[in-house]
């Protein structure tokens, strides 16, 4: 039987830059001329985001909320170290990196070799990073090698094929070279401290995005540039059900397997009952306590349109851990920590579960 670790963390991109810069999208947002004054107004903002906000744009409060991510990411690093799978599968957003026009698949299994990335000439256009220095002040000529576990890969495709999910595979990347920014940036976080990273990967990307993951680019997007909407990702519960395939398929195995969610929660970006300034931090606190109470059900009946108004999106990936984490029997998680956050964009939940 195999055995299977539960992960979930965040690739928050900011955090790949400096403190000053990490507040940059509200930043940017601020200056969008169809945002109404009185939601620009800072004596109107929930008391937590007028404190990150302080009196510095949130330069002080990044510092501490750094601070906090790098604890759930060493958290999270420990217990993979102490587990030493024979694999990671990551399941991360694809945004307009490899998902283009060309073909956009509800999610894919991706059976890549090993690989030799610069992470700041790869990640400049799909993370954000484009002309910003990065927190360890690396050059863009930097490489680091990330194995691949192409026989898994190809394994997990058919067992899942075999089992109903019409999942699509590659073997090379379509469009992005080297790894799309959540899975390089899950990986480059996990390894926060430079020690390297020794375990296989195989890179598992959901389609979050849906109907905005064309008209938007995948990314942030000014009010004003509205494009007509694309058709949607597959609901909540069916990410669930790919996650409870993925899991019985490994649990039957001789592997040990780590799962990993890797995203924020609710993104202020794509909140535009906020105007895009703030997250849906009241969702998200919602289903953190369901994640905490192993209440499966209120993550499976939370629908795509519920997703798509309070901008979590990206939490299609935590659902398809939580429904990994159900098929087996796992309840609570055995270690979570929830760090509530507006001025960054998302809150951010990080969460173990032991093998």
């Amino acid at each position: 039987m195999g055995e299977i670790l539960g992960l979930g963390v965040t690739h928050y991109p900011p955090l790949a830059g400096s403190d000053d810069d990490m507040a940059w999208v509200i930043r940017k947002a601020l200056q969008d001329p169809l945002v109404p004054d009185h939601a620009k107004d800072v004596s109107t903002w929930p008391a937590l985001m007028r404190e990150e906000w302080g009196e510095d744009e949130g330069r002080t409060s990044a510092r501490r909320h750094r601070a906090r991510l790098v604890a759930g990411l060493d958290r999270c690093r420990a217990e993979l170290d102490s587990f030493a799978p024979d694999v990671v599968v990551i399941w991360g957003d694809d945004q307009y990196e490899n998902f283009r026009e060309d073909i956009i698949p509800p999610y894919a299994v991706l059976a890549y070799d090993d690989m030799t990335i610069r992470p700041w000439a790869d990640l400049a256009h799909s993370s954000g990073m484009l002309g910003r220095s990065n927190y360890w002040q690396e050059g863009p000529d930097a490489e680091i090698s990330i194995k691949g576990h192409p026989e898994v890969a190809r394994w997990l495709a058919k067992e899942l094929l075999d089992k109903g999910i019409d999942v699509s595979y590659a073997y090379r990347p379509l469009h992005h070279d080297g790894m799309a920014h959540a899975f390089l940036n899950t990986i480059l976080y996990l390894d926060y401290h430079r020690r390297g990273f020794p375990y296989p990967v195989i890179q598992f990307p959901l389609n979050c995005y849906g109907s905005k993951v064309i008209g938007d680019k995948g990314f942030v997007v000014s009010l004003g540039d509205a494009a007509p909407l694309d058709p949607p990702s597959p609901p909540p519960w069916r990410f669930m059900e790919v996650g409870a395939a993925v899991a019985k398929a490994f649990a039957a195995s001789d592997l040990k397997v780590a799962l990993i969610a890797s995203s924020s929660w609710s993104h202020a970006f794509t909140t535009d009952k906020t105007w895009r300034l703030q997250p849906d931090v009241e969702a998200d606190r919602v289903l953190y306590q369901a994640l905490v109470e192993g209440d499966f059900d209120v993550w499976r009946a939370r629908s795509l349109a519920e997703v798509e108004d309070s901008g979590q999106q990206e939490l299609l990936n935590w659902h398809t851990l939580l429904g990994a984490m159900e098929s087996l029997g796992r309840k609570a998680p055995d270690w979570s920590s929830f760090e509530e956050s507006y001025i960054f964009n998302s809150s951010k939940a990080f969460a173990v579960y032991r093998a």
